[in-house]
């Protein structure tokens, strides 16, 4: 291997890694939390009794659906300020993963409760429970187990994902990545590392996904 491009590969890879450790992992973990609390609020909405509830809920999920991603963060990030709200890029890209994985995750959410037997809200209601008690004590608890394995593909995804916040000019992994290659102009080399350091990342979250899910296994065979 050329000296010059072994120097790229060694100088880019602790910008490349503390970029994702600094900015990647917390706007995943950070959208992803408020995501899922979305999701399930969202769900919840779905499932409501009440019409006007249910349609504002799912008009959200056919919007977020519908658009993509990308499209999405344009909007908030350089079509807000036109109306007066102006986002700095980590806000702008919280907003924007956040309604993705609360959309997303509410339709993994919804199919979870939908999954858990009619005869559990009926055992419920035997007991005296009211619809919120039975939801927050018996269903959800199940249905958490159930939606765990897409809801971790979800934050997989979401990793990687987030390399669209360099379009906003967030300075994530993948930023940082554009920033070394304007100097190096050596665009496969760094896009290639910063590849294979999402795909780290990635792989250790499969792994940690696998374990989870065993640990339910077990917990549910009991």
């Amino acid at each position: 291997m050329d000296e010059r491009i072994w120097n790229i590969i060694v100088d880019s890879f602790w910008p490349l890694l503390r970029a994702g450790v600094a900015f990647t992992v917390p706007l995943t973990l950070i959208s992803f939390a408020l995501g899922l609390l979305l999701a399930v609020l969202t769900a919840l909405a779905r499932l409501s009794a009440l019409w006007p509830l249910r349609q504002i809920a799912k008009f959200y999920v056919w919007i977020i659906r519908g658009t993509p991603l990308l499209v999405q963060l344009f909007v908030i990030f350089y079509g807000l300020p036109s109306l007066g709200v102006t986002l700095n890029p980590f806000p702008a890209a919280v907003i924007g993963f956040t309604l993705s994985v609360g959309a997303y995750g509410s339709e993994i959410v919804r199919a979870a409760i939908l999954s858990i037997h009619a005869g559990q809200w009926e055992a419920a209601y035997s007991v005296g429970m009211t619809r919120m008690q039975a939801l927050r004590r018996i269903i959800l608890p199940q249905a958490s187990r159930v939606s765990v394995p897409p809801l971790a593909n979800s934050f997989i995804s979401l990793v990687k994902d987030t390399s669209l916040a360099a379009t906003i000019t967030y300075t994530e992994m993948f930023r940082t990545a554009q920033q070394i290659t304007a100097t190096t102009y050596e665009p496969l080399v760094v896009y290639v590392e910063a590849g294979l350091i999402y795909l780290f990342f990635s792989s250790l979250l499969s792994a940690l996904q696998n374990v989870l899910e065993k640990r339910l296994d077990r917990f549910s065979a009991r």
